[in-house]
């Protein structure tokens, strides 16, 4: 009996034991829940505070970007003026054909004396005139003083002073994918000054341009799909600095997003001897040359890996009587090596009539040293 009464006390012992440790438990699994819910729910808040407040900085960023490219744009538009080689050219988007028969365009202010960039197409011959409304919609006389036809560019010249002259970027250095802006008079004086946006699409363009003298090359241009019409010839190319780095020119009408700009390094050393010295004398070194992705299309026998191709020597220029033959590949001018026709003009705009040029070259496989003495064009 007694150890009948033991055994049931033990029993009860173990029971008792068994309920008390799954209590235990029960309270430990339900502190640690609460506490894990707090820390997630901690934690919630905090990324949800942290994402609140990443998107309040993204969009203040965004704001403040939009912001300054808005100012970029106000400042300088003031700089565009459009151009006209009639001087009353009234309703003209109500007319057909405004661009070409009134000659609109636009152009860009390069100092504050006076000059103005635009295209050669839109300005004409050097020493015609043309016909300048400036921002505060004053109508100037204009004259050209310098053109070139096969960079289509040209220079204006207005008498005015203390104008507020675009700012000049690097055209070397752009990037495909990078933002572009273009500023023109697309359709008439009724839509002066529209901006529209994209990117770099493209560098190192060749265009074939046809008309009724034949055909031609435009080279190395800038490629945007900033959308370029007629009216915007002449106009700027800006980066979202407001530094300008192309000028608008020329539009393949047959697809639909792509226009292009001439680099504006190509007229730097000009601009800048205008706005110094008011003139600018133009070294001559009476060739034609094309760069080495242009050639396939002149004959697809011609194959060479750097350097531009020869393809006309002017028979009154200065390269004619120094030894240069059609044909030649010029891989340098005075050890700078040079790939593209660009870069060659650009380096002779920095020289003067008189001076002397050292052009390497391959003929037959085999390397050259031609020195020309630059004439005055």
């Amino acid at each position: 009996m007694y150890k009948y009464k033991k055994r049931q006390s033990n029993i009860r012992k173990i029971i008792a034991l068994i309920i008390l440790i799954i209590v235990v438990a029960v309270i430990s699994i339900f502190i640690y829940d609460m506490y894990v819910n707090i820390d997630v729910y901690s934690h919630k808040q905090s990324d949800q505070n942290a994402e609140a407040t990443r998107v309040s900085y993204t969009e203040d960023i965004e704001e403040n970007s939009n912001d300054d490219i808005t100012q970029v744009l106000e400042d300088t538009i003031r700089c565009v003026v459009g151009i006209s080689k009639i001087k009353n050219t009234g309703s003209s988007i109500f007319l057909n054909n405004s661009t070409s028969d009134l000659g609109l365009g636009t152009g860009m202010i390069i100092s504050e004396n006076g000059y103005i960039l635009t295209n050669w197409h839109v300005a004409g011959e050097r020493y015609s005139n043309c016909y300048v409304t400036l921002e505060n919609g004053k109508v100037v006389n204009g004259t050209v003083a310098w053109s070139d036809k096969d960079l289509d560019l040209a220079i204006i010249k207005v008498s005015a002073s203390n104008l507020k002259h675009i700012t000049l970027g690097d055209s070397d250095n752009i990037k495909i994918g990078q933002k572009a802006y273009a500023i023109g008079n697309p359709i008439g004086v009724e839509f002066q000054r529209t901006v529209t946006s994209g990117i770099i699409s493209g560098v190192n363009r060749t265009v074939k341009i046809d008309d009724e003298n034949g055909s031609s090359y435009m080279e190395d241009l800038i490629q945007t799909d900033a959308t370029i019409n007629p009216g915007n010839s002449g106009g700027p190319l800006i980066n979202s600095k407001g530094e300008v780095i192309g000028i608008n020119s020329v539009k393949i009408t047959e697809a639909e997003g792509i226009g292009f700009a001439i680099p504006i390094n190509i007229i730097k050393p000009i601009i800048e001897s205008f706005s110094k010295n008011g003139e600018f004398e133009e070294a001559y070194l009476g060739i034609f040359a094309y760069d080495k992705n242009v050639v396939p299309y002149l004959d697809s026998s011609i194959e060479f890996n750097s350097g531009i191709y020869v393809a006309q020597i002017s028979a009154d220029g200065p390269s004619y009587s120094s030894g240069l033959r059609t044909g030649d590949i010029i891989t340098q001018i005075d050890e700078t090596t040079i790939n593209k026709m660009s870069e060659l003009r650009s380096y002779i705009y920095s020289k003067k009539s008189g001076d002397e040029v050292k052009l390497t070259i391959l003929r037959s496989n085999k390397e050259r040293t031609i020195t020309v003495k630059l004439g005055k064009k």
